[in-house]
């Protein structure tokens, strides 16, 4: 009785996850545009003018909430597939730091977990590191979903939001790298990162001196099916042109029903890779510390991969 509670309670979790990534901000947002043509407009009026006078919070390390990222509902989630966060190296509190997260998978179910909930044990691994994620700045300007964002820690990926975090030490910043281009290209079995002409991540750790991390979820792209277009074809093209017009690709995806497979997701966290305070980085320095990043990011899926269940034989595809 008790193993079916705990089951349906972690189907519960992974599914109001999954509502909220899709629908949270589209539906609070029309929610509160049509509130304003009932009797309770002031309820929007109110919240618009709170928004107007909060604008700029995102972007000066948000308003996190320990008590939203111990909430019990993200163990549950984490249990359903399960999520595993495993650390390599210490991260000692001194310095700031530029996580960079591979591979984007659909949702960006590991990194989510492992950087915006304490259900994978984040604090208790790297003790006085405060995590944040990095998302597209369009999302917090939808009204509620902006306060959903910051209570769990997530900060918009702008410069003036991630130069206010990298400025103090303390702050481990992730950056889901290879974005909603590489997301086009997530499929079981496929191990291939978007990373060769990615190099803004570098030049910002340079500009304040924030150690470099890979980080890589082994399993991301195991949770979910995909309709994978062929690059150069017309919906391909068509996909490109979406995410150039709104920050995010349209993906044709399926699991169980809208759930994702209960598959596992191994998170891990590798070396720091010290980086100098430049705040004018030549391209030549800012090149040095990308083949760095990207020869430790190879290392650290070469030496994890068989314990997280990819075949001795996987190559890590850098593109």
């Amino acid at each position: 009785m008790a193993g079916a509670l705990k089951k349906h309670l972690e189907l519960l979790s992974v599914f109001q996850c999954v509502m909220t990534f899709l629908f949270f901000g589209a539906f609070f947002t029309s929610l509160l545009c049509y509130l304003l043509f009932t009797r309770l407009w002031a309820v929007s009026v109110l919240y618009f003018v709170w928004w107007v006078i909060d604008r700029d919070t995102p972007e000066r390390g948000g308003r996190r909430s320990d008590w939203m990222r111990r909430w019990r509902v993200w163990q549950h989630m984490t249990d359903y597939y399960p999520i595993k966060l495993v650390k390599t190296a210490a991260l000692p509190p001194d310095r700031s730091y530029v996580l960079g997260s591979h591979p984007h998978g659909i949702m960006c179910s590991g990194a989510a977990a492992a950087f915006c909930t304490e259900a994978p044990g984040f604090s208790r691994l790297f003790p006085g590191l405060r995590p944040c994620l990095a998302l597209l700045a369009g999302l917090f300007h939808l009204p509620l979903y902006r306060e959903y964002m910051m209570g769990l820690g997530m900060c918009p990926v702008s410069r003036p939001s991630l130069a206010f975090l990298l400025s103090r030490p303390g702050n481990a910043v992730a950056i889901v790298v290879g974005g909603a281009v590489e997301s086009l290209d997530c499929a079981p079995g496929q191990h291939r990162v978007t990373l060769r002409s990615r190099t803004g991540f570098v030049r910002l750790a340079l500009q304040h001196g924030a150690a470099l991390v890979p980080v890589y979820s082994f399993g991301e792209n195991e949770v979910f099916r995909q309709l994978v277009f062929p690059p150069g074809s017309r919906l391909r093209q068509l996909q490109l042109r979406f995410k150039d017009l709104t920050g995010f690709a349209p993906c044709f995806f399926w699991g169980r029903g809208p759930l994702p497979f209960p598959s596992p997701i191994t998170v891990v966290v590798g070396s720091p890779i010290p980086v100098p305070r430049r705040p004018h980085p030549t391209p030549a320095e800012v090149a040095r510390y990308h083949e760095l990043y990207v020869g430790q990011l190879c290392q650290l899926f070469e030496r994890h991969k068989v314990s997280c269940g990819v075949p001795a034989s996987c190559q890590l595809s850098v593109v």
